[in-house]
């Protein structure tokens, strides 16, 4: 104990110039056997399954700026599966599976919180709904359960319960397994993990061409040159479409912001995620005792990560709407995420028409809450040039062939986020 204590006053005094880096930082090779482009979440996780679960080391994950300064550190934090359509419901839950047991496995702390996610309902028509996506659940072996007024009012004095409410609260549907995740330890875990068993992780190095030939990946051009490779996986959230067009291909996704912001911290005031699909709203509060919120989308195209204030203004006044007491309460900071909007609102996992080429991406507003099935997923695929079975659905062909997956809002919009 005494070593320990004497340890960490020295190199709280060392402003940390001694401590060893947690990944390299090597120059890139002039060929690998697979390239990941995006050093997000979804991307780091693909590098580290591929090498954990299918022995390929001679990988590379090539990032443009720096890790997680994308949308894996530019979201709030939610995980969850409360999903309606079995594909979607299976695949989810898989994904929470994993966050429970994540910290573990990476051996870095990426603080799981299952504190909950409760979905209000304010009519008889969400009751049903929500009823009905809970008996889904259910179904499935997927935790749920529903809470009337009073239940939650006496679990949550803070928000507003009573009759004269300007949304009346008639219950609500929770998942107790969901909660949150540290956003950035995330990809800091996924990085160190994926370079211990050789994946070269590269920053600053941003991909400004895909070469194919003969209907075929043979490489990527990047800002530090040319690097071979028969495989390459695309894992970079909102710029999808950009990156896909650079192989000649146009992908049924737009990209849109998507605004979050918090508040200035406070004691402990709310221990779950709370959640409104009437309001357009979500909220929960982070270790750090700042209330995170956030809505809807600003309904234009955008590759900016900043939003605009009519949605500021929308978020705060659904905020005030449930917590009336949260109005003196400061907003400290708020920022933007890019999403790629799918058509039907779920994902593509899936083999691109260009040989050697694969996509995650197209996650709508719960691409965090994906990450580590996303990356496990996204991994088989390219392994095996097929996908797994939890992924056989997120095809590209789905919206030729009219196999769309619509929640119809039953999951992957921000107010179920």
């Amino acid at each position: 104990m005494r070593y320990s204590i004497f340890s960490l006053a020295r190199n709280a005094l060392t402003h940390h110039q001694h401590w060893p880096l947690a990944w390299r930082s090597p120059a890139p090779k002039p060929r690998y056997d697979a390239v990941i482009i995006g050093g997000g979440g979804h991307g780091l996780a693909t590098a580290y399954y591929l090498a954990k679960e299918h022995g390929m080391s001679n990988i590379a994950v090539l990032e443009k700026g720096w890790l997680g300064g994308g949308n894996t550190g530019r979201n709030t934090t939610i995980v969850r599966s409360n999903y309606h359509l079995d594909p979607n419901a299976h695949f989810y839950e898989y994904s929470l599976k994993l966050w429970e047991g994540l910290s573990q496995e990476l051996n870095f702390n990426v603080m799981y919180s299952a504190r909950g996610v409760l979905n209000l309902v304010h009519s008889p028509a969400d009751m049903d709904a929500a009823m009905r996506r809970g008996n889904a659940m259910r179904l499935n072996g997927i935790d749920a359960r529903f809470l009337s007024r009073d239940e939650i009012a006496q679990w949550i004095p803070n928000l507003d319960c009573s009759a004269n409410a300007r949304f009346p609260i008639h219950g609500g549907l929770l998942q107790p397994r969901g909660g949150t995740v540290r956003h950035d330890a995330v990809a800091w875990g996924y990085a160190r993990a994926a370079d211990a068993r050789g994946v070269d992780v590269i920053q600053q190095c941003e991909v400004t061409g895909i070469r194919v030939e003969a209907g075929a990946v043979v490489g990527v051009e990047t800002t530090q040159g040319y690097i071979a490779t028969p495989k390459i996986g695309i894992a970079v959230a909102g710029h999808s479409g950009q990156v896909a067009a650079m192989a000649g291909l146009k992908l049924p996704i737009e990209s849109h912001v998507l605004q979050a912001m918090v508040t200035e911290p406070v004691k402990p005031v709310l221990d779950t995620v709370v959640t409104s699909g009437a309001v357009h709203f979500y909220i929960s509060q982070s270790d750090r005792g700042e209330l995170v919120m956030g809505g809807d989308l600003d309904f234009y195209n955008s590759y900016a990560q900043r939003g605009n204030l009519p949605i500021i203004e929308h978020v705060v006044a659904a905020c005030l709407a449930l917590f009336p007491s949260f109005g003196r309460m400061k907003l400290m900071r708020t920022w933007g995420g890019i999403m790629d909007m799918t058509m039907d609102g779920s994902p593509i996992i899936a083999k691109l028409p260009v040989n050697g080429l694969y996509m995650t991406g197209g996650w709508c507003y719960g691409g965090f809450k994906a990450t580590p099935a996303s990356g496990w997923l996204h991994a088989y695929t390219i392994a095996h040039d097929q996908p797994h079975p939890l992924n056989a659905a997120f095809t590209l062909e789905r919206f030729a062939e009219g196999r769309v997956l619509d929640e119809k809002g039953a999951g992957p919009y921000p107010w179920a986020h």
